[in-house]
């Protein structure tokens, strides 16, 4: 018993040990690194205000019932089994989400990449003004409100006045107040928004390679343009992938703006209800902060998981 002891001992001893040289280590490279750290402060402050303890303060909120008039009651697990065994509309908006982000996050990645791979081929003139091009939807402001107009229910809107034309239907079609065609148009408008920073990322990360390792390919096997981009493109991208990847989920997974404007709040049949409409939902309109913090903290925890997903696939890129 008394080795036991004495064994234990010398472990808790050695760990502490460690430790305190890990400290000392830190220490030194703070001391070393300190003008680095003095500017990497105003950033890492800002980030841990405005994310970092935001979170962690919406991860406790969960766990109570609050309405922002009372101090906030430890309700335990009640509003995660509220939301997974009560709340038929939150179920209704996860299949949504993630229909939506199925969809629209693979397809949307792809052709941001596709469509940078291509860009990047054309003389730099040209280049700059496609870019541009592309990248326009994604940074003007409310610029969907446009596919209001091309999707108006009557026979004045662009689509039915078209379809109408070609004899396609005899009257028009209720684009957005009809569950049938929300998501659709829904998904429509959200593929033609989603060139943006990722897109951005991906013609940076191709500018950056150099080209004498498409040269070193050549005398090394490769025989054509998906071959080098599978083994000397991609794998110089991978800092963009991932970024890229991160950006497409995390928009894939955030989609409000869009179904709100088009469809409203409640949309019809809660069609095109999205996890973060719910959130918006119980946080802003019927200010139940603790079960919209659960509502939160789910979404939170589900695009980590998907983003983690992402990332071991990605490692396999150029294997």
């Amino acid at each position: 018993m008394s080795a036991v002891v004495e064994k234990l001992s010398q472990h808790v001893q050695g760990t502490a040990s460690s430790f305190k040289g890990k400290l000392v280590n830190l220490k030194d490279q703070i001391v070393k690194n300190r003008v680095s750290y003095l500017f990497l402060a105003p950033f890492a402050i800002i980030f841990m205000v405005f994310t970092v303890i935001p979170v962690i303060v919406s991860m406790g909120l969960s766990f109570t019932y609050f309405n922002i008039l009372e101090t906030p009651k430890f309700i335990g697990w009640q509003n995660y089994v509220r939301l997974f065994l009560s709340d038929d509309v939150f179920l209704k908006s996860v299949k949504n989400t993630f229909l939506l982000a199925a969809i629209t996050g693979p397809i949307g990645y792809f052709a941001s990449l596709m469509f940078a791979w291509f860009i990047n081929e054309l003389p730099p003139k040209i280049r700059a003004f496609m870019v541009l091009i592309f990248y326009a939807p994604s940074i003007s402001g409310n610029v969907y409100m446009i596919w209001q107009v091309m999707f108006s229910s009557d026979a004045y809107g662009y689509v039915n006045s078209t379809l109408m034309k070609l004899g396609f239907i005899t009257e028009p079609i209720i684009w957005l107040q009809d569950p049938r065609y929300i998501m659709p148009v829904i998904m429509i408008v959200v593929l033609w928004m989603s060139l943006g920073t990722g897109f951005l990322s991906f013609v940076a990360g191709l500018q950056g390679i150099d080209r004498a390792q498409y040269e070193a390919g050549i005398v090394d096997g490769i025989k054509n343009r998906w071959q080098e981009l599978w083994y000397i493109t991609l794998p110089n991208m991978k800092p963009m992938l991932m970024f890229g990847a991160v950006m497409s989920i995390t928009s894939s997974f955030a989609v409000s703006d869009v179904t709100i404007a088009l469809a409203g709040l409640p949309s019809v049949d809660y069609a095109a209800h999205t996890v973060v409409n719910h959130l918006i939902d119980y946080g802003t309109l019927r200010f139940e902060m603790g079960y919209a913090s659960a509502i939160a903290t789910v979404l939170f925890l589900t695009m980590i998981f998907c983003n983690k997903v992402v990332q071991n696939l990605l490692k396999k890129v150029g294997r």
